[in-house]
């Protein structure tokens, strides 16, 4: 078990100011952001694809985001729908209190023993709706006699299965041996709660990849790790975009067997995540400047700053979208976007989508 209190300061010192520095400097300007919901929304799409890479893989940024927006036409992968599972247990760890994801009950629908309790409990009655008809077989042939019953049975696990997946609730161990394997982990975790919250965070993800608690989920840690600042209070704004700083690094041949040179690297991981959020803010804001430079001197009933704000907030948007959300046809909404500039995504002459990314 990694003790803490041990740990040679002078070398970790530096690394843990910038990582803390760098971090604060982020939230705070995270919390008075215009752009901060479309640079959560970015970054959270960003940061599944950093961990994709992390594990290997490689997801393309825009087949991501048209996937997530329910817009792409390419056929789904495994490597993709890994990357919607990393995006999606993010976006539940960001919505949740602080303290969820590290609680018995976040860890338990992370690492897919519970779920959505209503969900589950529609699914559920479907498909025992469905077993009920198939054990009235023995007694009556009428039940098979159409093909409709047993098709629906089917559907509903279907249903099921694709909304565990979706949710990022692929069930990867039982309670007890999650509650087992995880134990150790949580011990570290328990050894931190006085040190500074940054070096915490290091700590709990070093430890992670020594134990492996859940190989099937190596990502998890990664969010982990990032969930323990927002739960200390680091970041009250945004969840670290943790993987995102470890993509950025140089590239390791051979881990490092020294404890202290691993925290450092991870710790500037840490730096380096908050770093690239700062430039990708200051560039997305100076995006809006640009386009809201566009907007001066339209009519007072001219859509096109609420078309800025509307592209700012989501990486992705079609002209469907457009019209709905500023209430005109999708011909204006089209005109608009090509006022505007926007980087078609799709590459595609019909059912286009556009964005900033």
């Amino acid at each position: 078990m990694m003790d803490w209190q041990t740990l040679p300061w002078p070398q970790l010192i530096g690394p843990l100011i910038a990582a803390e520095d760098a971090l604060a400097r982020l939230d705070s300007r995270l919390a008075a952001s215009p752009i901060r919901d479309g640079w959560i929304a970015r970054m959270d799409v960003l940061e599944a694809c950093a961990s994709i890479s992390l594990d290997g893989g490689l997801v393309d940024l825009a087949d991501l985001v048209l996937r997530d927006a329910n817009m792409d036409s390419a056929p789904s992968s495994e490597v993709l729908t890994r990357a919607e599972q990393v995006l999606a247990a993010r976006r539940r760890i960001a919505k949740a209190r602080p303290r969820w994801a590290l609680s018995p009950e976040g860890l338990a629908s992370l690492t897919g023993r519970s779920g959505d309790p209503e969900r589950v409990s529609q699914t559920e009655s479907r498909d025992g709706e469905g077993d009920r008809e198939a054990g009235q077989g023995d007694e009556t042939e009428e039940v098979w006699a159409s093909p409709f019953a047993a098709l629906d049975a089917a559907m509903a696990r279907v249903t099921q299965r694709l909304a565990q997946v979706e949710a990022g609730l692929k069930p990867v161990l039982s309670a007890t041996a999650a509650d087992r394997v995880l134990a150790p982990w949580l011990a570290v975790q328990k050894t931190t709660e006085a040190c500074p919250p940054t070096l915490a965070a290091a700590i709990a993800y070093e430890a992670w990849v020594d134990l492996r608690p859940l190989p099937q989920q190596d990502w998890l840690g990664r969010l982990l790790a990032a969930s323990s600042l927002r739960c200390r209070g680091k970041t009250e704004t945004h969840l670290v975009c943790f993987n995102v700083g470890l993509r950025a690094l140089p590239p390791l041949l051979i881990r490092p067997k020294i404890t202290a040179d691993r925290l450092a690297r991870t710790l500037d991981a840490f730096t380096a995540a908050a770093r690239k959020g700062l430039v990708d803010h200051d560039r997305w804001l100076t995006a809006r400047e640009l386009f809201l430079r566009k907007t001066e001197g339209r009519r007072s009933t001219s859509h096109l700053a609420a078309l800025v704000d509307l592209v700012l907030r989501r990486p992705v948007v079609s002209s469907d979208l457009i019209a709905k959300e500023l209430k005109i046809t999708p011909r204006a909404a089209q005109t608009l976007v090509a006022t505007l500039g926007l980087r078609e995504l799709t590459g595609r002459g019909r059912y286009r989508a556009w964005g900033i990314v």
